[in-house]
């Protein structure tokens, strides 16, 4: 290992991309691994094995960009695939393990770089998953606001559109929709 090598190897760092549906989390994750290629750093891409909404191995922006990625079923499997990578990205964090903190933390004090994509919270307004630990934990956190459809203010939370009450539902518009403090505060009101 070269020096420069080793100077980026000490600079291990968590960055948190986080916010409702719709709001551009997956966009800004590959925006920032395609940047990480583009000066030549080695990147790896993992996603849940249970997100095949758009694709089964690719991480795909609702705006249909897409990267390849590394489906797993356990965070723990993140620590046994890296290997000779810069840059590691995480889409859907929130459908990982809470043991996915630890991967991140250890990851970083290795000296990967790693980025991190998910729902802060979840339809009924809850912190989801490991996301409230990670942003803690992270060097950086980016909160991605979308645009609330009932009166265009900043979206707070992904509201459930179906009549479903288990929290992970995957769905797109059809089930989902970015909506503000205000609005869902109503919508909660007519609950």
């Amino acid at each position: 290992m070269n020096f420069f090598e080793n100077l980026n190897r000490s600079r291990g760092s968590i960055e948190v991309i986080c916010g409702s549906m719709f709001s551009g989390k997956t966009e800004e994750l590959i925006r920032r691994l395609k940047r990480a290629k583009i000066a030549k750093q080695r990147v790896e891409i993992f996603k849940p094995q249970i997100d095949t909404r758009y694709s089964e191995s690719e991480v795909v922006s609702h705006d249909r960009n897409a990267i390849s990625s590394t489906p797993i079923g356990s965070s723990q499997n993140i620590l046994l695939m890296v290997e000779d990578v810069d840059v590691i990205g995480i889409d859907e964090a929130q459908f990982f393990d809470e043991t996915l903190v630890e991967v991140c933390t250890e990851l970083a004090a290795q000296g990967y770089r790693v980025i991190v994509a998910g729902l802060d919270m979840d339809f009924q307004g809850v912190p989801f998953g490991p996301m409230p630990a990670l942003m803690a934990v992270a060097d950086d956190v980016t909160k991605e606001h979308a645009i609330c459809v009932r009166c265009g203010a900043p979206a707070y939370v992904s509201h459930r559109l179906v009549n479903e009450d288990k929290r992970v539902l995957l769905g797109e518009k059809d089930a989902y929709e970015p909506i503000c403090r205000g609005c869902f505060n109503q919508v909660q009101a007519h609950r």
